[in-house]
């Protein structure tokens, strides 16, 4: 009845009400959104997953021509001599290497994996349990990465369930510096997010702040990047240097990863392991 009568105080009556029923309304959103975000959480991990096929389709390819050893080699001036003898040619230099044709080297496909376990202490092994396994296409020395970087490598197999040897524990990671220059990584216990990589010539290049990278030798994609150089060590003895590498990787928080399946891998492992036979005879 106040309200309505007086209008000076059925404003503040309805200013507090409205107030009121906006925090209920603003705590009944939170309740329902704390309650959607797996459901979010997983969206986003579908469709970076779907984003990183994408890129992976365009990125890991080169570009050749097929036509280009059919083309005699003569002086530049001497433009009619190569037109007599490739009549069939555009009159244009530079048009006569044919068309481009698309050559892929690797062909990955990326999946979304939650993690159900990780271990960042052991000394020996640290692994990672993933809630994915034989039925989802996951198989033994797939990648295992994430949004910022690198984690491991597939080790063991269920239907259901995988678990990965993390970096913290594999000393088969090749990476190089910005420059080219390539090493291995391995883990000291202690920090997880520090990993250091030795026999760096001493009169290297390197600076504090530089970017890591995989390299094709790894099981990682190549060009994935790991970490930077936080630490310089210099060891006179040996005319090295060793290198600390901070992670970009958090192995503290990790909850979501990506196992990354190269279709063309095992075509590539099999010529590889021929040649090594062969050279072993």
């Amino acid at each position: 009845m106040i309200a309505k009568s007086r209008n000076l105080q059925g404003l503040d009556i309805v200013s507090s009400s409205n107030a009121v029923v906006g925090f209920f309304y603003q705590k009944q959103n939170d309740i329902v959104y704390y309650f959607q975000l797996r459901r979010l959480n997983r969206e986003l991990l579908l469709e970076n997953a779907r984003l990183n096929n994408e890129v992976a389709s365009k990125r890991y390819i080169d570009t050749f021509s097929n036509s280009i050893a059919k083309i005699p080699v003569l002086p530049l001036r001497d433009t009619s001599a190569v037109a007599q003898q490739t009549p069939d040619a555009p009159d244009s230099l530079i048009k006569k290497v044919g068309k481009p044709v698309i050559v892929r080297y690797s062909e990955y496909n990326y999946i979304p994996a939650r993690v159900l376990k990780n271990s960042i202490s052991n000394d020996k092994v640290n692994y990672i349990t993933l809630n994915r396994g034989s039925k989802d296409g996951i198989k033994n020395d797939m990648a295992v990465v994430t949004g910022n970087g690198i984690v491991g490598r597939i080790a063991n197999v269920s239907e259901n369930y995988a678990t990965a040897v993390s970096v913290l524990s594999d000393r088969k990671v090749s990476v190089r510096l910005g420059d080219g220059t390539s090493g291995f990584i391995y883990w000291v216990p202690g920090n997880p997010s520090i990993v250091n990589m030795d026999r760096i010539p001493i009169m290297q290049p390197v600076k504090r702040g530089d970017s890591i990278f995989s390299t094709s030798d790894s099981y990682f994609p190549v060009n994935i990047f790991i970490g930077r150089v936080s630490k310089i060590d210099t060891m006179k003895a040996s005319n090295n240097k060793r290198l600390s590498i901070k992670l970009s990787t958090n192995f503290r928080n990790l909850q979501y990863v990506y196992v990354v399946d190269d279709g063309m891998a095992a075509e590539r492992k099999s010529l590889e392991r021929k040649q090594i036979l062969e050279e072993k005879k």
